[in-house]
């Protein structure tokens, strides 16, 4: 599976942000996706997961309310929308793939960075 994330900048705090994610090599609607962030000198998190069919999704709550994940499985893409953003959003983003609900992330992209400055 491959997976080409699309959309990081830098933004100012409060600002919208909207991220894709373009996926191939697998039958996309297969997939469980999901998105995750490291801050610099911080571990990798989990900001959230959307369900094969896009019916269910995630999310922590450090992004709960601010973050909204969607899928095209059509156009293969999962998107993270994300509003109200803070400073301590800033992080390189990464889509990520599982093949099961609830086990770890399969697949991983290259990640986009994301930086919001106050």
């Amino acid at each position: 599976v491959q997976l080409v994330e699309s959309g990081g900048g830098s933004v100012q705090a409060g600002d919208s942000l909207t991220l894709s994610c373009a996926a191939s090599g697998r039958t996309f609607s297969d997939l469980i996706m999901g998105w995750s962030r490291q801050a610099p000198g911080k571990e990798r998190e989990t900001v959230g997961y959307i369900t094969r069919d896009g019916m269910r999704s995630y999310y922590p709550n450090s992004v709960k309310g601010r973050f909204t994940i969607s899928r095209d499985n059509v156009k293969n893409t999962v998107y993270l929308k994300m509003n109200s953003l803070k400073p301590e959003d800033t992080a390189i983003y990464y889509c990520a793939a599982a093949l099961r609900l609830g086990s770890e992330f399969n697949y991983w992209g290259q990640g986009t960075l994301v930086t919001v400055s106050s």
